[in-house]
């Protein structure tokens, strides 16, 4: 059955599932704040500097107008995190309590440290909302490469809903009911993945990437244990599946802005040329908030300490691979049985 759906946000990720979901016969309208952006997209059939090479269909509608959202089905974030707050408290007065609200972007809020899905709450309370994470280039969903991506709600219903509007024979959403897990694995991969773009930069090999996505994800489920997620949830798609496809492909901008940085480039250069770098905004929110909590988080403080610090990459693989000797799984282990 055809829906109607809104997309907020013109970038790779958005266009990307509206191509798909045009595909699918359901009825899309996109939505961006630059109405020169929008024509250019129309003018060229596609977004020639994110989403090179896919052709987007007229039927797909464009508008920078954020009443397209009123009395649509479901309404679809895929703006960057920075921008979600902001744009969902323009959209909140056009949303009916019937739409549910869907976000695709992956990251923590400055300051608050709040996950997407706790600000849209906060802004469009009328609504329930659903969390879209896993390994999925938009480069890939556009081409119609098989993908496998999780739809995370507390209330099944919701979660089921959006699995059956969006699934098709290259898009298998699976459903989970742990929203902090899913958001978290998907928002704080983004820094290991920017860590491993630095090792790739300065020329290190296989065994490090492996052993920094191990010990990776390991950091990242202390810090979800901590604030209520399920360790279990860290081993699936939204965990180390989404860490695997960020820190190894050339389509994450955050390996490349990695790559950069660990050439010489500093970072906030780095960021300027490859764009949304959300790992970059996230160490800062993530190495506050693992200090606040008292979680041990050494590649998030490294990565931290060379971002903000101006500590050179050599230091910080110098200080972690010299922290004290001890078992491999001693400081899980003391975690999670205490």
């Amino acid at each position: 059955m055809a829906v109607d759906i809104a997309v907020l946000g013109s970038g790779g990720f958005g266009l990307a599932l509206a191509v798909m979901l045009d595909g699918m016969g359901h009825h899309v309208t996109v939505r961006s704040r630059s109405m020169k952006n929008l024509e250019q997209i129309r003018a060229d059939g596609e977004n020639k500097a994110k989403l090179p090479g896919v052709k987007i269909s007229d039927r797909i509608a464009l508008t920078d107008d954020i009443s397209c959202v009123k009395e649509k089905d479901i309404v679809i974030f895929a703006v960057p995190t920075s921008f979600v707050r902001d744009v969902a408290h323009q959209a909140s007065p056009y949303i009916g309590s019937e739409t549910v609200i869907v976000n695709a972007g992956k990251g923590l809020e400055a300051g608050t440290y709040k996950r997407m899905s706790e600000v849209l709450h906060e802004e469009i309370p009328q609504c329930r909302t659903v969390v879209l994470s896993g390994p999925s280039h938009a480069e890939e969903i556009a081409t119609g490469m098989p993908t496998t991506i999780v739809a995370a709600c507390e209330e099944n219903d919701a979660a089921d809903y959006v699995q059956s509007v969006m699934s098709n024979d290259r898009f298998r959403v699976y459903i989970n009911n742990d929203v902090v897990g899913c958001e978290l694995g998907g928002a704080l991969k983004n820094i290991i993945a920017l860590c491993a773009g630095i090792c790739d930069g300065v020329g290190y090999g296989d065994n490090t990437k492996a052993a920094l996505m191990t010990r990776g994800i390991s950091e990242i489920t202390r810090l979800g244990v901590a604030l209520g997620a399920k360790p279990e949830t860290f081993s699936g798609l939204t965990g180390i599946g989404d860490l695997i496809v960020t820190c190894t492909s050339m389509h994450s901008r955050n390996r490349r802005a990695g790559i950069l940085i660990g050439k010489g480039i500093a970072p906030r250069e780095a960021v300027e040329i490859v764009g949304t770098v959300e790992g970059y905004f996230c160490t800062t929110a993530a190495y506050e908030l693992s200090q606040k909590l008292g979680i041990s988080m050494p590649i998030t403080e490294s990565c931290y300490n060379v971002l903000v610090n101006g500590r050179s990459v050599q230091d910080e693989i110098r200080r972690l691979m010299g922290r004290p000797k001890r078992h491999e799984t001693e400081e899980e282990l003391r975690f999670f049985t205490t």
